[in-house]
C-alpha cells in the first residue's frame, strides 16, 4: 500500500491554527502590558498621594528622603529629573538639591588650595552641615551623593572615586584613570604613599609608579615631602588628617613641594 501524503487542506488547517495561537498570544501579551501599565499608574498615583501627605517629613528627614527616593526608583520616577513639574512643586526637592549643590561647590572651592580638588565625602559632609547651621534641614551623605551626581551631569569636573568603603569627591576636571584611582586607594590608610609601596603592593615598574605620582603632583592633588626618612613621600591632602585640624595657606602648601 502507498502512504498517503499530507493534503493541501491539512496544511492550510495547520497554518490557520498556528495563526490563531499567535493571535491569541499577542492578545494575552497586550492584556498583560495593559494590566502592568495600569498597576504602575495606580502605584504612581498612590506615591503622589504619599508624597503630598508626607512632604514635610521628606523635606526635613534625610532618612525619610532616602526611603522615598528608593520608592520612586521602583517605578522609574526621578524627583530630581526636572526643576519643574509635580515633584518639584509639591516637595521642593529640586530647590533643595540645587541649593545643596551650590553649598558643595562653595566648600570645594574654599578648600581647593589645600587639597587640589579632592575631598573625602566625610569631610565634605561635615563642612556642609557646619555651613548650614543647626536649624537647617538635615542633610545625609546620600543627599550629597545625589547632588554630586547632578553636578557631574552638568560636566563641570565633579565626580566620585571609591576609596575605603566611602568616596573621594573630585571637584576639578583633572584626568584620572584607573592607575590614579588605585594609588589613591593605596594611600587611604596613611594619607601618603611612596614609590616603593606602590611597586611592592601593585607589582608595578618604577616608571609606571612615577608617572602616576608625577601626574598627581602636576594636578595639585598630591604634595611631595622630599625630606622624609628613607625615600620621598607623596601626601594626598584630601586624606591628610592633620589638615582638618589646622589652617594651611597656599604659601605653606608650596613649601611642601620641591
Amino acid at each position: 500500500m502507498h502512504r498517503r501524503g499530507v493534503g493541501a487542506g491539512a496544511i492550510a488547517k495547520k497554518k490557520l491554527a498556528e495563526a490563531k495561537y499567535k493571535e491569541r498570544g499577542t492578545v494575552l501579551a497586550e492584556d498583560q502590558i495593559a494590566q502592568m501599565s495600569k498597576q504602575l499608574e495606580t502605584f504612581k498615583t498612590h506615591l503622589e498621594e504619599f508624597a503630598s501627605k508626607h512632604k514635610q517629613e521628606i523635606r526635613k528627614s534625610s532618612q525619610f528622603r532616602v526611603q522615598f527616593q528608593e520608592m520612586c526608583a521602583t517605578i522609574g520616577v526621578d524627583p530630581l529629573a526636572s526643576g519643574k513639574g509635580f515633584w518639584s512643586e509639591m516637595l521642593g526637592v529640586g530647590d533643595f538639591y540645587y541649593e545643596l549643590g551650590v553649598q558643595i561647590i562653595e566648600v570645594c572651592l574654599a578648600l581647593k588650595h589645600r587639597n587640589g580638588g579632592l575631598i573625602t565625602l566625610d569631610e565634605l559632609h561635615h563642612r556642609v552641615l557646619k555651613g548650614r547651621g543647626k536649624f537647617a534641614q538635615d542633610v545625609s551623605q546620600d543627599d550629597l551623593v545625589r547632588a554630586i551626581k547632578k553636578l557631574k551631569a552638568m560636566g563641570n569636573g565633579f565626580g566620585m572615586i571609591p576609596v575605603g568603603g566611602s568616596y573621594l569627591v573630585q571637584s576639578v576636571p583633572a584626568e584620572l584613570n584607573m592607575d590614579h584611582t588605585v594609588v589613591l586607594q593605596l594611600a587611604e590608610k596613611k594619607g601618603y604613599v611612596t614609590v616603593s609601596e606602590i611597586r611592592d603592593s601593585l607589582k608595578w615598574e618604577r616608571e609606571r609608579a612615577c608617572h602616576v605620582l608625577d601626574h598627581l603632583l602636576k594636578e595639585g592633588l598630591a604634595w611631595l615631602d622630599s625630606q622624609a626618612a628613607g625615600e620621598p613621600q607623596y601626601w594626598l591632602p584630601a586624606l591628610f588628617s592633620e589638615l582638618l585640624s589646622r589652617d594651611v595657606t597656599p604659601e605653606e602648601a608650596n613649601q611642601m613641594t620641591p
